[in-house]
């Protein structure tokens, strides 16, 4: 039985990344109001929207982790005085950056935009679901050869293709 089940879940991996994806996914800009966007995000039930510019090119992912500075606030860097000298034990870059998503008004000011993980249209499910988990992320912006997005890949996206095959 468990090698039938394997056999189930090859062939759910099998798909590729635009048989199961949301095409058309909502998309903010870096200019959008903050406030704008916790509204989309909690109306649609949805736990992250992609950034993008005036022609549709990815530019950041806003997601609900980003947004959770707001609620939690930025911790100051751990310092010691010596001699009337602040002596900073971290860097205090990190404080101004998280500080900067706490108090931003845009999108733009809120919104990751380092080390994001996409991909492509063709690529096969399987190959994306082990980017998703290998990178712990839980959701992948699709991307057509011009830099655009044309789709998002979510983890219930996955989990429902396999869902799928189970019948």
């Amino acid at each position: 039985m468990g090698d039938i089940r394997s056999e189930t879940i090859l062939q759910a991996m099998v798909k590729t990344v635009a048989d199961v994806m949301s095409r058309d996914p909502i998309v903010v800009r870096s200019q959008t109001p903050i406030q704008e966007a916790i509204q989309t995000i909690a109306e649609r039930r949805i736990s992250g929207l992609p950034v993008v510019d005036d022609n549709g090119k990815l530019i950041g992912i806003l997601s609900e982790t980003d947004l959770m500075w707001r609620e939690t606030g930025a911790t100051p860097p751990a310092y010691i005085t010596i001699l009337d000298s602040v002596i900073y034990l971290e860097n205090p870059k990190r404080y101004e950056k998280e500080l900067h998503k706490v108090l931003g008004q845009t999108v733009g000011e809120v919104m990751t935009t380092e080390h994001i993980v996409t991909t492509t249209p063709d690529c096969s499910l399987h190959q994306a679901a082990q980017l998703m988990h290998n990178k712990k992320v839980h959701r992948l912006p699709v991307l057509d050869e011009a830099g655009q997005v044309v789709g998002i890949l979510t983890r219930g996206d996955v989990v429902r293709a396999i869902a799928e095959q189970e019948r």
